[in-house]
């Protein structure tokens, strides 16, 4: 790399706009992978944490014991824990009054666990836009910076009487520059959004998985206590 088509120097020598092109694209990859850090993160825990807690729920612990237990911690309730926790304190707001049916009761909880269902889905795919819209774009924006090179090598390469590929080298190798930098911001973007997307469907699954089953039992119960209140008044 001795004949002056050094890649510090193509990119240090090249136009303005190519320059701000290629930072454009450093800044959208360090963002990318900044963000594919912390959803795999966020996404794995997640995932152990759902296991887990299935794991104790269905043991047969009690679940008003289970619900002490979890609000009782100082972490706020995430993934199934807070479905569980929203379900289940909904369930016992509406079985204190008498007047209510099993139906009414399990719809009203229903209601509160999709919710926060919602809530729950909304976080796993928090920043999942970004990656998104980097392996969308960056391909676009390099091919930007290359063709804006490309014209410039070639415009003053006019402006010779003799031209050689020794002076229109550097301009186009500077410009391709721009398409190889916006490939490698897009496919590690383009990957982990394909990834993360999919596991993220896959938690959604469980998570409505378990708050059908949660709200079936739920509707036993609170069937079972409606029939003791008949008996009771009867």
């Amino acid at each position: 790399m001795e004949s002056g088509l050094n890649f510090i120097d193509l990119i240090l020598k090249a136009s303005v706009l190519v320059q701000l092109v290629m930072l454009a694209l450093v800044g959208m990859s360090i963002a990318s992978w900044a963000i594919i850090f912390q959803r795999r993160s966020i996404i794995s825990n997640a995932m152990d944490n759902a296991k887990k807690f299935e794991q104790k729920f269905w043991s047969g612990m009690d679940l008003s014991k289970l619900y002490n237990e979890v609000t009782a911690r100082a972490v706020n309730p995430q993934g199934l824990e807070a479905l569980f926790v929203s379900g289940f304190k909904e369930f016992a707001r509406h079985k204190k009054q008498s007047t209510q049916s099993a139906g009414l009761v399990i719809e009203g909880t229903h209601r509160s666990m999709r919710v926060a269902l919602s809530r729950e889905v909304e976080k796993l795919e928090s920043s999942l836009s970004f990656l998104a819209t980097v392996g969308s774009i960056s391909p676009y924006v390099g091919l930007f910076g290359t063709v804006w090179g490309i014209m410039n090598a070639f415009i003053a390469l006019g402006e010779v009487k003799q031209a050689t590929l020794q002076m229109v080298a550097p301009g186009i190798a500077e410009a391709l520059i721009a398409t190889a930098m916006g490939l490698f911001a897009a496919i590690p973007a383009v990957m982990a959004y394909n990834k993360f997307a999919k596991s993220v469907e896959k938690l959604e699954t469980q998570y409505i998985n378990f708050m059908e089953e949660f709200a079936n039992i739920l509707h036993r119960q609170a069937a079972s206590s409606a029939e003791v209140k008949q008996h009771v008044s009867a």
